[in-house]
């Protein structure tokens, strides 16, 4: 039995180590993700376009591109209206979209520097300003609730494997290798993000906790007054003699 604690899992390479030992994600999903890449490569565009069409179908979701983009400088819309496709702001996210699915098929997953940039795209969405991107320092955060990055995630998974498994040229034992990697790489990656907005909620709670005065509903809680009037009451009469 491996020996895990809550307190190593927060130092990122442990976290992956056992992410990766959990999930068995191994060196032969890294070369089925690579293998992948001749393949997926060339989708890459149309899997975008899928999900930025997904993006721009609820509102919830759209409002997130009406705010000029960091590092955008051409025309920002000026309502949901002005969505679509076309617009060149949601062009300029798009490219970074097809940079990540094209990271998720090349990057070395030997070197903690790959585990440490999936780790950043996580914590970039969580609204903070230091989410250790270049292209991000001295920005305002970037908040998406997890709720759309987790679905989106799946999303993305659904797009790729039915791509993966209605492949012409490839034969079983490859679609089942790639299909196995691709599930894996994000649900750790699933994990990366929500390892961030957890650790939010629980920072946040314990702030409450903190500026919250004193106040206790268990049964020793609702004894105290009448413990403090009995306490008073003695001493009161302790005084008096």
């Amino acid at each position: 039995m491996q020996e895990i604690t809550e307190e190593s899992l927060t130092h990122l390479p442990t976290r992956v180590s056992y992410l990766r030992s959990f999930i068995n994600f191994t060196n032969e999903d890294s070369a089925a993700l690579h293998a992948s890449k001749p393949i997926l490569g060339p989708l890459v565009p149309d899997v975008v376009d899928l999900v930025y069409t997904k993006l721009l179908e609820y509102s919830i979701t759209a409002k997130a591109f009406v705010p000029r983009q960091t590092g955008y400088t051409g025309s920002a819309p000026a309502d949901l209206k002005d969505l679509s496709l076309e617009h060149p702001q949601i062009a300029f996210r798009k490219d970074f979209l097809k940079g990540y699915i094209v990271k998720l098929v090349s990057m070395d997953y030997e070197d903690e520097k790959s585990w440490e940039y999936l780790d950043k795209v996580g914590r970039m969405h969580t609204g903070v300003e230091d989410s250790g991107f270049k292209h991000r320092s001295k920005r305002p955060g970037l908040r998406v609730e997890y709720i759309h990055c987790a679905i989106l995630l799946g999303f993305v998974e659904d797009i790729i494997l039915s791509t993966v498994i209605a492949h012409p040229d490839l034969d079983t034992e490859t679609k089942l290798a790639v299909s196995k990697a691709v599930n894996k790489i994000l649900w750790i990656q699933n994990d990366l993000f929500a390892r961030h907005y957890i650790e939010q909620t629980e920072q946040a709670q314990a702030a409450k906790e903190r500026a919250r005065p004193f106040h206790c509903n268990s049964a020793f809680g609702a004894a105290v007054p009448f413990v403090a009037c009995l306490i008073g009451f003695a001493l009161a009469r302790f005084w008096k003699h």
